[in-house]
């Protein structure tokens, strides 16, 4: 950009400042470049610009260099090559259908999804002539008996952030990758962390950024990754005819709370363990549901391929306490917050009626489930705490 002239009118000077400040500093955090529009050199540089060029900057709704900062970053942590980001979670799932099917063709959802992704399903199937169906998450190498010609694309959930069965993700992939169908994960349960879905044969990783990432509660953001840049490409450009774009200022929040987020990965993993293994004890518990636990629908799996758990686990609770009572309980929680979403410091604990939301899988309990969050605070404090409003059971 031209130099400030200090024989122009001052308001030409503030519009075009000589500001030279960034020589010579150096700090930790990661600059935050906003941009809507991206100047360019001369002429021939608009003319030679590339979508599918990542090294080119062509409209700050696409990329800036905090945005990119952040998805090299996010590709590194779980070993994938491209990183797209979106402004939610759903976002970026929506970004895999969009990019990835059309009228006629054929998408398997597991039974256990995360619902907004089954909700976005349906109303594909209803308005825009996609055909869905929902498959037991435990099925493994049975997809294969599901699969159509027209199948372009599995889902799976590992576990499932409700119910927690664990899939045999390996199996899975293994069917889809003979049959040329495009496999996609949402990995946010495991932040990246603890498992790493590319060596395990999956196509696209689906994160939301808003958990362990940005570890605030106050982040709102998405990402899709993968190894293969055809895939990669397809994304992309879904992505760009959607208009989909994300804000500098959000990417680096995230960005802040990456160095420390395995650190506390690890210790809501350790204060969700004690947890759930207390509460394997209450006799107001018929189920503890924790993939670390051996009678967790899909233990072996975790085994086999998980490292960590993070803060995420259910229960289900004996069948003599009906939905109110329920409902008395975690209301009575005072640690833990009525709320969705998690991977902040503070604790949450929400109720599910997980019949209601299947279609494909038989849900084994009668009690109704209770999903519990374990945040930041100290594990004897969050006992106590659910100890006391169990009591409102009686």
């Amino acid at each position: 950009m031209k130099k400030s002239d200090s024989s122009r009118a001052l308001q030409t000077r503030i519009v075009h400042p000589q500001d030279d400040l960034t020589p010579g500093f150096e700090s930790f955090a990661a600059p935050v470049t906003r941009a809507s529009t991206v100047v360019f050199p001369d002429l021939a540089s608009v003319r030679s610009l590339d979508w599918r060029n990542d090294a080119q900057w062509r409209y700050g709704l696409h990329a800036t260099p905090t945005s990119t900062m952040l998805a090299n970053r996010l590709a590194t942590i779980e070993g994938g090559e491209h990183t797209l980001l979106q402004p939610s979670g759903l976002s970026a799932i929506s970004n895999v259908y969009f990019g990835l099917v059309k009228a006629g063709d054929d998408v398997l959802i597991p039974d256990n999804v995360y619902s907004p992704n089954r909700e976005h399903g349906d109303w594909l199937a209803r308005d825009f002539g996609i055909g869905v169906r929902y498959y037991d998450p435990m099925i493994g190498a049975g997809i294969a008996d599901l699969i159509q010609p027209n199948t372009r694309l599995i889902w799976l959930e590992a576990p499932g952030s409700v119910t927690m069965e664990v899939p045999d993700v390996p199996a899975i992939t293994a069917v889809a990758r003979a049959r040329n169908v495009v496999t996609a994960i949402d990995n946010t349960w495991s932040a990246g962390l603890a498992f790493r879905p590319f060596d395990h044969g999956v196509d696209i990783s689906v994160q939301a950024l808003t958990k362990y990432q940005s570890g605030g509660s106050d982040v709102l953001m998405g990402a899709t990754i993968t190894v293969d840049r055809e895939l990669y490409l397809k994304l992309k450009l879904a992505r760009m005819r959607m208009g989909i774009g994300v804000s500098s200022d959000d990417c680096s929040l995230v960005l802040r709370g990456l160095p420390s987020m395995k650190a506390r990965f690890d210790t809501h993993d350790r204060n969700a363990l004690a947890l759930a293994q207390w509460l394997k004890g209450r006799t107001e518990i018929a189920a503890v549901l924790h993939p670390a636990f051996p009678d967790c629908p899909g233990h072996a799996f975790f085994k086999r391929d998980f490292t960590g758990a993070g803060g995420l686990f259910s229960v289900v609770f004996d069948g003599r306490y009906n939905p109110a009572q329920i409902d008395a309980f975690c209301e009575a929680l005072d640690l833990f917050a009525l709320g969705w979403s998690w991977g902040g410091a503070h604790s949450l604990v929400m109720p599910y009626d997980v019949a209601s939301m299947r279609t494909a899988a038989n849900w084994p309990h009668r009690g109704t489930l209770v999903r519990f969050y374990v945040g930041l605070e100290e594990a004897a404090d969050l006992q106590a705490d659910i100890e006391r409003a169990l009591a409102v059971l009686k």
